[in-house]
Parts: C-alpha cells; structure tokens; sequence
C-alpha cells in the first residue's frame, strides 16, 4: 500500500508549551438542511461510541443551549447550538465548550425554491464548469468527486429522457391511431403527456431523495454561485460568524482562566466556511493565536474548497486562504482520505491555487495529512461503508474503531494542542519507518 499523503510547510509555527485544560471548539456543518438536529446527535451517539470501544468512563455532555438570534425576514432563529463537555480525569481530557455555527436554514431556503429552477442552475453550473475547464480539473485532483460533481447533471439528464419518453407514449397512446383507439386531438393528448411525464417525476421523488440527487445537486449549485459571488445571504451570515466568534473569544479573555486553545472546525463544504471565518478573524484581530493568548488552531476535514476556490472569480477566496497560508500565529490541518468520495485528498492550496504570493513569502498552512480510514476503521465496517459515500464522507466525525493519528475526539476534547498532535505522530512516523528501514 503506498505511504499515506502527508506535506508539513517549512514555516510551521513553533509548538507551545504546556498541555489543555480548556477548550472552545467553533464547529462549522457543510451544506446540510437539517444541521441544527444532526450535529449534536451525531455528537452525543459517536462519544457514547468511542468511550466504549476505547474502554474510558462516560464523559459529562452539558445541554443544548440556543445562542445569539438573529431575524432572517421571519421568526428569530439561533445562530449558534452550544453545549459543554466536562474534563475528563481518565484520559487528562480537556473541559471543551462546543458551538455549532448554524447555516442550514441558507440550505433550507435553497431546497424550497422551484425544483425546475435548481435544475436550471444546474445545467449552467455544469455548462460553466465544462467550459473554463474546472470539470478537469476536479477529475484531475480526486476522480471520486469528479463523479460526484456530474452525477447530478447525468441523472438530470436520464430524468428528463425518461419523462420525455413517457410524455410522447401517452400522446401517441391517446392519439389517432394510438394502442387506446381514442383517437383524441393533441390539444388533450399533448398536456396529457406532459402531465405524465411529471407525474413520474414526482412519484420518483422519494427515491430521489434517498440517492442524495437533490442534496448534491444543490450543494454543487451552492458552491459555483458561491464562486461566482451570488450567495450575498451567505456572506451577511460569515460576518454575523465573524462578529459572533469574535464578541465570545473577547468575553473568553476576560474570565479567570481563559481557554488555553481555540479551535475552528469545518467539514465538508463547512471546511471551506471555517477557512472564511478564520480569515476574517484574524483581519480583524491580527493578535488572535499569539503567544500571549490561546493558540489558534484551524482544522478542514475532507474538505472541498477546490470547488469554490480554482473558479476565476473567486478572487476574494484567494486573498483569504493566501493570508492564512502565511500567517504563523495560525496552525491549519487539513485531514482528507483518499477513500472519501468528497473531498480532494492532498490538495494543499499553497501550492496548487494563484494566491500571488510573493517571492520571499515563508508559507505556514497547512499542514496536510491523511485520516488513514483504512487503518482507524475495522475491516468489517469498512467492507460495509466502502460504497456508501455519504456514510464514509461522515467518518471524519465519528469513532474510530482503532487508534490512530486520526482522532476527531481526542482532538477536540483531549489534553494536547493540535500542533503537538500533529508533529507527535510525525515524529512516530518517522521512527518506524527508521525501525522498518533495512540495517547493514
């Protein structure tokens, strides 16, 4: 098997001192209609999980509390889903406050709109892509979401060829001459087919939605016109984070014993909303993750910002990630898998991406690494999630079956920062490979 991706920048920030004893955790869902449900289950059911594969004591999760409302041209809503876990003796884990930033409701309003107007954008989106060459491109980087991305667009395809096809039988059915011998004029025929064919359609609906077709296919619309600049909604809601993170992290400062490390944490298309959000954080606040303060640390999770970022006019994105790429006080990982069908595995943005970095730039961020699912999960779970590709992309939240480098809870609520967890196990790497290297 070959040797896992792996890419550590040469001007990495020098490691802190001192372990975790508090935690505050910023974590951004991908593009999910329902995440003010899902997330907190998924959280509370996978620790439930991982304290019994690992054989540690049940950790305390607080409730769940509503933070900040804000009004979205109806009923105020939270922006924020918050809870605490408590440190944990056994392990020397850390007290970790976890807020879910809230997004799904920009989802939900794009899931409401006309399905002939999604399926328009799509044909655009896909049309665009193939024209300036991004559909390569995305093949290029990790064929597996390559298929991902046409996979909407080809099934739209097949939709519409197979509701033409019953239109035109039912036509022909009721028509002159047709197997019914009704012999009806196409003023009624023609309709009839018509209504056939989208009575077919919506009877699929169902099915549709278990194969995830409406899921993709808008999360694939957000993301191009979010790379075109349209989604206005979606950058007031990265100002209201940005306002919110900042107002909690100076609220945190004041306390007597502030939180030693602050973690911003995206998945999915969220890793490229957490990639934004840290962006304008540190624009704002240029001394956030100094020595003088909690570290500052930056984790994307099979993430897609190739989506967004390689479109032409996403030059706004560009200058964001290229002022993260340098930043020192700022510690980035990226975790991808190769086994993932959405995410670009290795894509490091610093090399691959026109950040117009200058000559003499010393690039930080990120760190890249491999998740290794095949070595954190069991054989036998892994033989059933293998083509399941929501349940695989899922992974990166969930327990693992084994050890690894890879921990999502031992890296949100454990007692090391995330740089330290990082180069402990690249010099861990190091050593077997020392260990397995032929002596003579």
């Amino acid at each position: 098997m070959s040797k896992p991706f792996s890419h550590t920048p040469p001007g990495v920030s020098e490691p802190r001192t001192g372990g975790v004893a508090r935690r505050h955790v910023f974590y951004v869902p991908g593009y999910d209609p329902e995440a003010r449900s899902r997330y907190r289950l998924l959280f509370v059911r996978e620790l439930t999980r991982y304290a019994k594969v690992f054989g540690q004591a049940k950790r305390e999760i607080g409730r769940a509390e509503a933070g900040p409302l804000l009004s979205r041209g109806g009923p105020e809503e939270p922006l924020v889903q918050a809870w605490r876990v408590a440190a944990h003796r056994q392990t020397m884990g850390a007290e970790t406050t976890y807020e879910v930033l809230l997004w799904d409701d920009l989802v939900a309003r794009d899931f409401a709109r006309s399905k002939f107007v999604s399926s328009v954008l799509l044909l655009a989106g896909t049309a665009h892509a193939i024209a300036a060459g991004k559909l390569v491109s995305f093949y290029k980087l990790h064929w597996k979401y390559g298929n991902v991305i046409l996979y909407p667009f080809v099934m739209l395809l097949m939709l519409a060829a197979v509701a033409g096809a019953v239109a035109i039988t039912v036509d022909a059915a009721l028509g002159e001459g047709g197997a019914l011998g009704l012999s009806l004029p196409a003023l009624v025929t023609v309709p009839a087919g018509l209504l056939a064919g989208l009575a077919l359609l919506a009877a699929m609906e169902a099915a549709l939605n278990r194969i995830f077709f409406w899921q993709l296919l808008n999360d694939w619309v957000f993301n191009w016109q979010h790379g075109q600049g349209w989604r206005a909604d979606y950058e007031r809601r990265l100002d209201a984070f940005a306002d919110h993170a900042l107002a909690r992290l100076a609220a945190l400062a004041r306390e007597e014993t502030p939180p030693d490390e602050i973690l911003i944490v995206g998945h999915s298309s969220g890793a490229l909303t957490a990639v934004e959000i840290a962006a304008r954080l540190i624009a704002r606040d240029p001394l956030l993750g100094n020595t003088d303060g909690p570290s500052l640390g930056l984790v994307t999770l099979g993430s897609g910002l190739p989506l967004v970022a390689l479109q032409p006019r996403a030059r706004r994105l560009r200058a964001e990630i290229a002022s993260l790429v340098t930043d020192r006080q700022l510690v980035w990982v990226d975790y991808g898998a190769p086994q993932d069908w959405m995410n670009f595995p290795g894509f490091n943005p610093a090399a691959e991406l026109d950040l117009g970095l200058r000559p003499d730039a010393v690039v930080a961020n990120p760190i890249i690494r491999s998740a290794r699912f095949r070595e954190i999960i069991s054989p036998e779970t892994y033989k059933r999630v293998r083509f399941r590709p929501f349940r695989m992309h899922f992974q990166f939240l969930m327990s693992n079956d084994r050890a690894g480098e890879y921990d999502f809870f031992d890296m949100t609520l454990g007692p090391r920062r995330l740089l330290d967890r990082v180069l402990d196990a690249e010099r861990e790497d190091r050593a077997r490979d020392l260990a397995a290297a032929p002596h003579g």
